[in-house]
């Protein structure tokens, strides 16, 4: 569906003469780009205790195997029917899992690895399959969606590309392609709602607003709270056009409908109706009360109950084995009251959790859109104020959360794809603009990308735990960032045990668990990890080796083509075959 937003819209490189050849695209180098550093960036594991649970709820939908066993609880798992514990998530990532856990479990079973399982090692044959695949697929979709709803919002290749690239390597959305929570497919399916009724809006075709309906309706079964998300479409359509009236000309609301050089209203496709509205509503409403319905019948099939959600189990079992837990429980916190640990003031200036630190590009969006508003059009307007909105609505929603960042995580896990999508026009919007930038602010551009970059590459080097249980010993506040560069070095020069980051002795937490110490005393990375835990064969190392190097070269070379690629496109406009006039402001064609 999604490539039918623009069937026509394939750029092809000119130096080809416009004749359509695999790999010959910026969108198909883009792609095969995106699944090789994906592959390279994988360690095998899922990367979380949360989706290693979701997993085996996927396993037990066709083995027949519980959902929680019952050794792992009170640690996990809830008490439901029958006395049964069941897990307290919701199904959507373990049905994203299902068809890559069915291909692992039969592909561990090959005699080429016989051995390799019967040790029952980590990282297990099905987990590695179910990771690599599955973060592949879902990185691909991502750079996919990406390119087509920029080019919806009126952006050329190049600005297109760019804006995919950052997201992808700039922004905490690289650490979840390694650690599999499930940020990143809830990102996913929110653009592709965006995108689908973005689509519906500015074509008519209602096909685009029922699977952009069911793209976001889907996400409910992931996690209830992405409603959030499905309101934040509503919104955007809203500023977009649709259900904002039209005022007289001077009126603060016109000059939403205005071109970004003062002229004209929006055009028809844009313009507000009841028949619009009515449309929506009879579309999209239903859709999503059939995913809240499913929702809704998994929570009384485990709990038997349609009405509540897990949260009210886990406070009660939870103040059952500690009685002095608040009341309030697990939403016992505070907006503002306790300083860098509360919900609200937190997430902004902690070390630990800033999201200033763990997306630099966040802060660098905020400046952009103060200082170019006037210049955009519509369409990016509308998109900026509902990614703002967004960010604060999960702020706001789990800031009295016991645990508002969601630890063990890299950053605010609960509000990166809300701050991911706030970020995504940044350099879309500087490269349109980039002629008129002043030295200053195109300097600082490539200083606060650069410096972004480098700190996901950071997060994925070792496994997200370590600098937690350091925590431990070093408290609070820790500039946890920094604390990861120190890591690194010492690894890297071999000062681990000079500097004493790997003392037993100074950092116990990290030896309580020997499972865990094993994997956070190694590069994060599949081949790395494999020799670190010693029980593969070598040459089977070696061989992984081999294949980690090759992909690598693959990849700069790619990264190299899609390039060049760019050279010679135009600044804001671009020739599309069968459309050969696309205004770059996305209001007219």
């Amino acid at each position: 569906m999604l490539e039918s937003i623009s069937s026509d819209s394939a750029l092809l490189l000119p130096s080809e003469g416009m004749q359509r050849r695999l790999f010959a695209t910026p969108l198909s180098l883009l792609l095969l780009f995106t699944a090789l550093f994906t592959f390279l960036i994988q360690s095998g594991e899922l990367g979380t205790a949360d989706t290693t649970y979701r997993l085996q709820v996927t396993h037990s939908l066709w083995t027949g195997q519980p959902q929680v066993f019952p050794n792992q609880y009170p640690e996990f798992g809830l008490h439901g029917r029958n006395g049964h514990i069941y897990a307290w998530f919701g199904i959507g990532q373990s049905l994203l899992m299902l068809p890559a856990d069915l291909a692992g479990s039969a592909l561990k079973h090959l005699p080429l690895w016989q051995s390799y399982v019967d040790t029952q090692a980590d990282p297990a044959i099905r987990s590695i399959v179910v990771s690599i695949s599955t973060n592949i697929l879902l990185n691909v979709l991502t750079a996919l969606v990406v390119f087509r709803f920029l080019e919806l919002l009126g952006f050329d290749v190049r600005e297109r590309i760019a804006g995919a690239l950052s997201l992808l390597l700039a922004t905490t959305h690289l650490h979840y392609a390694q650690n599999m929570q499930e940020n990143n497919y809830i990102f996913l399916l929110a653009l592709t709602g965006f995108a689908l009724q973005l689509h519906w809006l500015k074509t008519g075709d209602r096909r685009g607003l029922f699977w952009g309906s069911f793209a976001l309706g889907l996400n409910l079964l992931t996690r209830l709270t992405t409603g959030l998300d499905l309101m934040a479409a509503g919104l955007f359509l809203a500023l977009t056009g649709m259900l904002i009236p039209l005022h007289t000309k001077g009126s603060k609301t016109h000059r939403w409908y205005m071109n970004s050089d003062g002229s004209g209203p929006l055009a028809p496709e844009f313009r507000p109706s009841l028949e619009k509205t009515l449309v929506y509503i009879k579309t999209a409403l239903p859709v999503y009360l059939s995913f809240f319905f499913i929702d809704r019948l998994y929570q009384w099939i485990r709990f038997g109950s349609w009405t509540n959600t897990y949260v009210t189990i886990f406070a009660r079992e939870e103040r059952q084995i500690d009685p002095s837990l608040p009341l309030k429980y697990p939403f016992s916190g505070h907006f503002f009251a306790g300083g860098l640990t509360s919900g609200m003031i937190g997430p902004f200036f902690a070390p630990e959790k800033s999201v200033f630190l763990f997306d630099p590009l966040f802060g660098f969006t905020l400046l952009v859109a103060v200082l170019f508003w006037k210049r955009f059009t519509p369409l990016v307007r509308a998109f900026i104020v509902t990614a703002f909105t967004l960010v604060l609505a999960y702020l706001l929603f789990y800031a009295r959360y016991f645990s508002w960042p969601g630890d063990f995580a890299w950053g605010d896990r609960y509000a990166s794809s809300a701050i991911e999508f706030s970020t995504l026009l940044t350099w879309p919007l500087l490269l349109r603009y980039w002629k008129t930038l002043g030295k200053g602010v195109r300097g600082l551009a490539i200083v606060v990308t650069s410096a972004s970059v480098v700190v996901q590459l950071a997060s994925i080097a070792y496994w997200v735990p370590l600098e937690i249980y350091q925590e431990e010993t070093l408290g609070h506040p820790t500039w946890v960032i920094l604390l990861r560069f120190k890591n690194i070095l010492a690894r890297a020069l071999g000062k681990s045990a000079a500097w004493a980051m790997t003392s037993q002795d100074r950092f116990p937490a990290m030896y309580q668990d020997p499972w865990d110490a094993q994997h956070i005393t190694t590069w994060y990375f599949l081949p790395s990890l494999l020799r670190h835990i010693g029980v593969a064969p070598m040459w089977a190392i070696h061989v992984l080796y081999a294949v980690w190097i090759v992909v690598g070269a693959t990849m700069v070379v790619v990264g190299v083509r899609l390039l060049r690629s760019l050279d010679g496109l135009s600044d804001g406009k671009h020739s599309v075959p069968g459309n050969p006039t696309v205004v770059d402001d996305g209001l007219q064609q």
